[in-house]
């Protein structure tokens, strides 16, 4: 049965939390990549960046609505959402978009369980971690290959 490190990317495009935004966008644009990692400057995985993260930021802003009874003012929704979403997008670096809670896979990790993984978190992307360490990554057009051979 084919694993991870059997399909896997090793030479992985990646940036690291302190990437300016603008620096991202034009990496997407030449690597031809719709996702990366973030890792630090020893390797290890900080997150996953998507050009979806990337282009909430041009949205436009949602202010929510409010109900000001007396001297209160009553949100009628999340101010914790909304305080993220100004977070977003206003954001300079690369850490303050990306998604820290990434779905990772080891080397020996069966390519049937990675494809149960990309299905079950809608990820397009599972890094390969080893000992902290990003090693590769499976994209979803590497488990289709597999599929093939």
């Amino acid at each position: 049965m084919l694993k991870a490190k059997d399909i896997m990317t090793t030479k992985v495009h990646s940036v690291t939390p302190d990437t300016d935004v603008e620096e991202l966008a034009r990496s997407f644009a030449e690597k031809g990549v719709n996702a990366m990692p973030v890792v630090d400057v020893e390797g290890r995985l900080k997150g996953i960046v998507t050009q979806t993260d990337l282009v909430e930021q041009d949205k436009p802003l949602h202010i929510p609505t409010v109900i000001s009874i007396f001297d209160w003012v009553l949100y009628l929704e999340s101010e914790k959402n909304f305080r993220e979403e100004v977070e977003k997008i206003t954001a300079r670096k690369v850490g303050d978009i990306c998604n820290r809670d990434v779905v990772t896979c080891s080397p020996d990790t069966l390519v049937s369980d990675i494809a149960a993984l990309m299905v079950d978190k809608a990820a397009h992307l599972i890094p390969v971690v080893e000992n902290q360490k990003l090693v590769g990554v499976v994209a979803r057009l590497d488990v289709i290959r597999a599929m093939g051979s």
